[in-house]
């Protein structure tokens, strides 16, 4: 049977797999056991039990369910309530005024959420129905919002990263500083957009009559300071060498903790909702990861991945070709898979492709997050638009279309990490350096 069309069959098979509803988990696992008992002399079931030991036990992976839980127990204190309050003093200046705390907003809470549907539900609980309120445009509003909220997968601690680590073999600690100057440049592009679409159309932004002065947008903001505070010491402990991606994960739920409880929206109930909200999400993630493994084990006894880093080789493409066609090819798959399944499907096949053409596995971790951020958007299995869906219940292609022009600045965000790699390797660098 040739290459072609054991690819075919497995591919078959996990489609058939997934559209009879079975876990995704269980899933890469099935079409793993298949590729393994048919094509391969090893025993499956042996090859199974190791190696899905070996990737529940990896003590990277100890950050992941850590820093979901830091982004649970922020996402039951007043963080969301407070942050507009605090926000909305310093942007009145702008063009675009108030759509500004969109942007800030979610960079904000992407540096200890992980995850952009969770961005985008807590940031959307905040500003939706305040800048409704107050007469900003719906479309604007949705639109900046669906794109900002996608900074939770790059902007560290990222819950995709550490995923990405992971199945790809590099540091987590550089990856996360790496996403840092690429989740600012994207920022900097959406709140970019808001200014020039202000100015084109300054009549549909609400004239503010409020002067502050600089002691009372101070006042306003203190409820943020702690918050801010927690995220430079998670991520000044790993950029200063003194914690790994784990010990700072550690460090950001103790800070969650503390800070939560001189809030005062700590209880029984809150930490128990935030552990056990936190324990699910990881527990399907894990059991995603363990069948990755498994598969990826089976790829690479079958030869797949081999054969595909020959035939790509044997095409000739450039670099910048081979970088276009994988970003295309994920933003096609983003259309049916989410991000963490697109990750582990993929990486044990890319990999060696990846290295073989000599792209730095630090950069194309940043391309990756971007790649899989516009998936995000994109219908119709795009998270984040699910989420704006249930909270402003309008038409899935309504929210897709508004939503557009943040997709075109993911796609100029790619291109300058692209034109411009100093943006995600610098820092590391210096990280390495010092």
């Amino acid at each position: 049977m040739n290459d072609l069309a054991i690819t075919g069959l497995l591919v078959l098979s996990l489609f058939l797999i997934l559209g009879s509803g079975v876990w995704i988990g269980l899933t890469l696992s099935g079409v793993a056991w298949i590729g393994m008992q048919l094509f391969s002399s090893r025993p499956a079931g042996d090859a199974m039990a190791v190696t899905i030991w070996g990737a529940a036990s990896s003590w990277t992976l100890t950050a992941l369910p850590l820093f979901v839980w830091m982004g649970e127990i922020l996402f039951r204190t007043r963080l969301s309530q407070d942050m507009f309050k605090g926000l909305a003093p310093w942007v009145q200046g702008l063009p675009g005024r108030l759509l500004h705390t969109n942007v800030i907003g979610c960079t904000i809470f992407a540096a200890v959420s992980g995850s952009s549907a969770a961005t985008c539900a807590t940031i959307g609980k905040m500003t939706l129905p305040e800048l409704k309120s107050r007469g900003y445009p719906e479309a604007m509003t949705v639109g900046t919002l669906a794109g900002a909220s996608t900074l939770g997968l790059l902007i560290p601690p990222s819950i995709i990263m550490i995923v990405y680590g992971v199945m790809a073999e590099v540091s987590i600690s550089r990856l996360f500083i790496a996403g840092v100057l690429p989740g600012v440049m994207l920022a900097a592009l959406f709140s970019g957009y808001i200014m020039l679409w202000a100015l084109r159309h300054p009549q549909q932004i609400p004239r503010s009559h409020e002067r502050l002065t600089l002691a009372q947008k101070l006042a306003a903001s203190r409820s943020l300071i702690p918050v801010v505070l927690l995220i430079a010491a998670v991520l000044g402990s790993i950029y200063s060498g003194i914690a790994t991606a784990t010990e700072a994960a550690a460090v950001g739920v103790v800070g969650s903790l503390i800070l939560s409880a001189v809030q005062g929206s700590l209880t029984w109930r809150s930490f128990k909702d935030a552990l056990m909200g936190a324990t699910r999400l990881y527990c399907m993630i894990a059991l995603i990861l363990a069948g990755a493994a498994f598969l990826t084990l089976s790829m690479g006894y079958i030869g797949l991945p081999r054969h595909l880093a020959q035939w790509i080789a044997s095409l000739g493409l450039s670099q910048a070709q081979l970088i276009a066609a994988l970003a295309v090819f994920f933003i096609i798959l983003g259309c049916f898979l989410d991000g963490i399944s697109m990750v582990v499907l993929t990486m044990g096949v890319l990999m060696p492709t990846v290295q073989a053409a000599g792209i730095d596995p630090i950069w194309f971790g940043i391309f990756i997050v971007l790649v899989v951020e516009m998936a995000q958007i994109t219908p119709p299995v795009g998270f984040n638009l699910f989420v704006l869906q249930g909270m402003t219940g309008r038409e899935l292609t309504w929210i897709a279309r508004v939503t557009w022009p943040m997709f075109a600045l993911m796609v100029l965000g790619v291109a300058l990490i692209y034109v411009f790699p100093g943006i995600v390797t610098w820092l590391p660098r210096q990280m390495m350096a010092g």
